[in-house]
């Protein structure tokens, strides 16, 4: 898996992407911190405010950053980025009001909506060869769980040297030199876009690229199973923990680290796993997982607590992180298939957006559900959320899923460059290539397809 950091490109964007996630980290710790100094026992309801926000800012701020990203040269975009959130985290230590924390916030949020779609999108154009592809997606997951394991050890380690305040600044160097590593890579040329229209246009695109494509169609559903599944962990986990087991506060970062051991492990497994079965294969069996896992941990959440409890629940968690990084990790390869090279920063901007409205809709459903219905309702809950998401995943993607497919043009004349190689046919003019929706190809084809 590290050979792909042979590449000098390569390594410097993912070592960007490191230190960028080491200061996000830092930056979680810091706010929590901000946060109770300002609003005291108010602290979790300012929390959970910052985390709409974030929300709603990637949820918006991504599909127009997508189509920014043909007008804007990507290595200019992503080092703007990453100096915007460099001026907002070292802002944040100065505010004096509760207002002050969410503006900020949506702007270093709205930033890191700009920069990731466009990171995402840079990375199959510097690593074309599908197994070294497969490598950096597998890479990139890991780097998510070790800063999850990693950035509140470090904030805890910093925070017997200074105040809260400076792990802001270790934020905003994070990012700094996130921008400086990313100033010295040398990143392709990206492929001229063909689409034409405006900017809003062009951000419309990625979302209308999701709906016409069936592949993407069932990419989005295993995103809602995955959050369903998520939000338990990330929402009810410190319920579970002190309330429901009475465990100390250490618990909690134990509880956390068995689903980031579990996401590790899976995507250590992943690229020899996909070369041997292929994408489908592996995220529709992990996404039904997803469902069976959440109905089995009603049953330790319901009882009396014990030592087997505990241990069923840290198994769970393992298991609920290994499911979601099985179908996670290969989401970029379905979205690389799925688009032409100019349409990547409109494609992956589409699915960060669309992504992130799933846990919009499933944080708040599992902490309402817990709140007010206990811990196993709202597991049965969203269990049945996954479980019905992974169904209509498996009815939207077809298990006859080719590359190539045959299909007719009829709107296109004689003699243009795209039907190079064509055949004529009753309904006009018929060949077979890579198919992906573009100017050419508005609508998914119905007819049979040849599989190459």
């Amino acid at each position: 898996m590290l050979s792909v950091l042979r590449d000098r490109t390569y390594r410097h964007l993912f070592t960007a992407q490191v230190v960028a996630l080491t200061g996000t980290g830092l930056a979680t710790v810091a706010l929590s911190l901000l946060a109770y100094d300002l609003a005291k026992a108010d602290a979790s309801a300012v929390l959970g405010t910052a985390l709409a926000i974030k929300m709603i800012a990637f949820v918006a701020i991504a599909p127009l950053a997508g189509a920014l990203a043909d007008r804007i040269p990507r290595r200019t975009l992503m080092v703007a980025m990453d100096l915007t959130r460099a001026t907002a985290a070292l802002a944040l230590p100065f505010v004096t009001q509760v207002w002050q924390i969410y503006v900020l916030i949506f702007v270093l949020q709205a930033a890191s909506a700009a920069f990731t779609p466009t990171f995402q999108a840079t990375i199959p154009e510097v690593l074309p060869a599908e197994r070294d592809y497969t490598r950096a997606l597998s890479l990139s997951r890991l780097a998510y769980d070790l800063e999850s394991l990693f950035s509140p050890a470090l904030a805890a380690g910093l925070l017997t040297l200074v105040s809260s305040g400076w792990l802001f600044a270790g934020t905003a160097a994070g990012f700094l030199a996130s921008a400086a590593l990313v100033v010295s890579a040398v990143l392709p040329k990206p492929a001229p876009a063909e689409r034409s229209g405006g900017v809003y246009a062009k951000a419309v695109f990625g979302i209308r690229l999701f709906r016409a494509t069936p592949r993407l169609r069932a990419l989005l559903a295993l995103d809602l199973a995955v959050a369903a599944a998520g939000s338990i962990v990330f929402v009810n986990t410190v319920v579970l923990v002190r309330d429901h087991f009475h465990r100390p506060a250490g618990a909690l970062s134990l509880a956390l680290g068995a689903y980031g051991a579990g996401s590790m492990l899976a995507a250590l497994a992943l690229p020899r796993l996909l070369r041997r079965t292929g994408d489908r294969a592996v995220m529709l069996p992990a996404a039904f997982a997803l469902p069976v896992i959440l109905a089995a941990v009603a049953v330790p959440a319901a009882v009396a607590p014990s030592t087997w409890s505990w241990w069923a629940v840290l198994g769970a968690w393992a298991l609920i992180g290994a499911a979601c990084s099985a179908v996670l990790t290969p989401g970029g390869r379905v979205v690389r298939r799925s688009a032409a090279d100019p349409d990547l920063p409109a494609a992956f901007a589409a699915q960060f957006s669309l992504s992130h409205g799933c846990w919009l809709l499933t944080y708040p459903l599992a902490g309402w559900l817990a709140a007010g219905a206990g811990l196993p309702v709202t597991a049965a809950v969203l269990g049945a959320v996954a479980l019905a998401a992974t169904l209509a995943a498996t009815a939207l993607w077809p298990a006859h899923d080719p590359t190539y497919l045959e299909h007719t043009h009829s709107d296109l004349p004689p003699g243009h460059p795209h039907l190079a190689g064509s055949r004529p046919s009753p309904a006009g003019l018929r060949h077979a290539h890579p198919y992906v929706i573009d100017q050419h190809h508005p609508t998914w084809p119905r007819l049979s397809p040849t599989a190459r």
